[in-house]
Order: structure tokens, then C-alpha cells, then sequence
């Protein structure tokens, strides 16, 4: 028993970070110090070792039903669950930042039907910011179509990155639900607020928001022609490319 014990302690400290080791590390400790008071207890004179494990072990069984009730209050419904999953788990956020995340937008999704407008240029202002949960977007520009948005892609990333936090705007797109769509949406106030009181969460988004535009740039890469037929690359604005017979494309200057 008393080797056991020891064993379940290494065990235990071997636990990583984040709720889940922390559930392992003290799950591991709570056994461990268990099996060291039943062999305390079975010697008369161990009586001190006995208290100080007994001790440890109450508190770490308070600790794990804290941690416990920590992870209950932090589970979220399945499309917040998939956003994190998606978008915020590989960037190593913890549920504790995200929460606070899904807080400031109080935890609502937003539902648009078919052919119904989120945006028209010159018209809607830009007061929030939205990611796309599930169906899809249709922007245009003049009646012209740009491109799509799919889930877990910005709204208003654009949008969004033109305006400094004292400015005010309105968007110079239209964007039409392709399908019945949901999303979620932080208003820029409140977004903001919670920016200033956690800076790790503003360099978050100010991350996943430049990487959105990049991403919608690229998406317009093909669709970007000269009255000749040749194609702009966007990464190379001074050049353009044209399709040979062959299949391979040729470069030269515009």
C-alpha cells in the first residue's frame, strides 16, 4: 500500500494543464493519499503521517470538485462548442478566455432566412462583428458577385479591421444569406470593452480577423482579370498571368 501510494503520487504530478489535467492531476493525488493513510492507519505508529495524509487527501478532493464544478459552467451549446473547436482551440484559447468570449455576446445566435439581406452597402452601419455558423453568404458589390462565406469565416472582417474603435462606417457590400444561415454576433462597444480588460483576447481576434482577410483576398485571386483576359495575382499586383495552351501558366509584366 505504501508503494502504491507513492506511485499514484507521480502518477499525479504528471498531470498537464488546463481543466482536464487538472481533473487528472487531482483525481491521481486523491487516490495516492488515500492509499497512504489506509497504510498510515494500520500502524500505531504512524499516527502523524496519518493526519497529514488524511489532511491532503480532503483537500484534494475539494480541489477536484471545485475544478469539476469550474468545467460544468464552462460547457457550452454545440455551435459554440464547434466555433471553439473550429476556430479558437487550435490557437490554444482556453475555455475560461472563451467564455468570457461567448459572454460578451451573451451567448445568442442569430438566424437569416434565404435571400434575406445581413448587409446593404451605403446603408447598414458597422456596429458588430460576426462569424457565420452554419449555411451561407452571398457578397456583392454593385449587384456584382464578389464571392461566398462559409462557416466559421467573418461576416464583416473587412469591415471590421477599416475602422479604428472612435469611427463610425457603413459597409460597402451586401451580403445575402445563400441559405438559412445562423450566426453570432459581439457588438463593437462591448467587444471593445472586453478587448481592454484582456489584452490576450484583442491579439486573438486581431489574429483570426487579418487571417479572414487574407483568406477573402485569395478568394478574389481568381477572379481578378485585366479587359485582355489576363489574370491579376493579388500577391503580386504589378503582374499578371495567362493561361498557355498547355495548361501551365506564364507570367509577364502588365
Amino acid at each position: 500500500m505504501f508503494h502504491l501510494a507513492h506511485i499514484l503520487l507521480v502518477l499525479g504530478f504528471m498531470g498537464g494543464s488546463g481543466f482536464y489535467g487538472l481533473l487528472y492531476m487531482f483525481c491521481f493525488l486523491s487516490l495516492g493519499f488515500l492509499c497512504y493513510s489506509i497504510w498510515s492507519w494500520s500502524d500505531p505508529c504512524t499516527s502523524d503521517s496519518f493526519s497529514w495524509a488524511f489532511a491532503l487527501l480532503a483537500l484534494s478532493l475539494a480541489q477536484l470538485v471545485h475544478v469539476s464544478y469550474r468545467l460544468r459552467k464552462v460547457t457550452f451549446e454545440k455551435e459554440f462548442q464547434d466555433l471553439y473547436d473550429y476556430m479558437f482551440k487550435k490557437l490554444g484559447v482556453s475555455l475560461t478566455h472563451y467564455g468570457k468570449i461567448v459572454e460578451c455576446c451573451e451567448g445568442d445566435i442569430h438566424t437569416i432566412d434565404k435571400e434575406q439581406c445581413f448587409a446593404i452597402e451605403g446603408k447598414t452601419p458597422i456596429d458588430k462583428l460576426s462569424v457565420l455558423l452554419s449555411g451561407r453568404m452571398r457578397v456583392t458589390v454593385n449587384g456584382e458577385f464578389l464571392h461566398f462565406i462559409h462557416p466559421f469565416q467573418f461576416l464583416d472582417s473587412p469591415e471590421w479591421d477599416s475602422l479604428r474603435p472612435s469611427e463610425e462606417g457603413f459597409f460597402q457590400v451586401t451580403l445575402r444569406a445563400d441559405t438559412r444561415s445562423r450566426f453570432v454576433s459581439w457588438r463593437r462597444k462591448k467587444l471593445y470593452l472586453l478587448f481592454a480588460r484582456h489584452r490576450y483576447i484583442a491579439k486573438i481576434f486581431a489574429l483570426l480577423v487579418r487571417n479572414d482577410i487574407a483568406e477573402k483576398l485569395f478568394s478574389l485571386n481568381d477572379r481578378a482579370f485585366d479587359e485582355r483576359g489576363f489574370r491579376y495575382d493579388l500577391r503580386l499586383p504589378s503582374f499578371c498571368h495567362a493561361p498557355e495552351p498547355g495548361g501551365e501558366n506564364t507570367s509577364e509584366s502588365c
